[in-house]
């Protein structure tokens, strides 16, 4: 049973950095893509960022150049280092596993249902 846990959330001002974390137990590496996704109040979740499992990452237009996320499968984690936050990306971050043989790009464009594990979520919140 693969299960997510995330930590790292919290409050900055615009143009802060906040880094996020994920552990990932149980995790067994058979072409699974790992990511972020994020929901602001009143809006669909949204895909952040994307790493396969060939190491290869995308991400959101929004956020590129902002953001790098990164995997250590050895040690089960998954993170996402956020530098100039904006309010906009102000949301619950979730992170993710799942989207079985897509490509990075391919999983940042997958339908929800692709994605077969999920963590609970992390408040972001970054202030003007």
């Amino acid at each position: 049973l693969v299960q997510l846990a995330e930590s790292g959330g919290g409050s900055v001002q615009a143009g802060g950095s906040l880094r996020l974390s994920c552990v990932v137990s149980s995790y067994e590496d058979y072409g699974y893509c790992m990511s972020w996704f994020r929901q602001a109040p009143g809006k669909e979740r949204e895909g952040v960022a994307v790493v396969d499992i060939d190491g290869n990452t995308t991400y959101a237009d929004s956020v590129k150049g902002r953001f790098t996320i990164s995997k250590d499968i050895a040690k089960g984690t998954l993170d996402l280092q956020m530098n100039g936050l904006k309010p906009e990306d102000s949301g619950i971050y979730y992170c993710a596993v799942g989207a079985l043989g897509l490509t990075a790009v391919q999983a940042l464009r997958a339908e929800l249902y692709a994605w077969s594990h999920w963590g609970q979520g992390t408040q972001v919140t970054v202030s003007s």
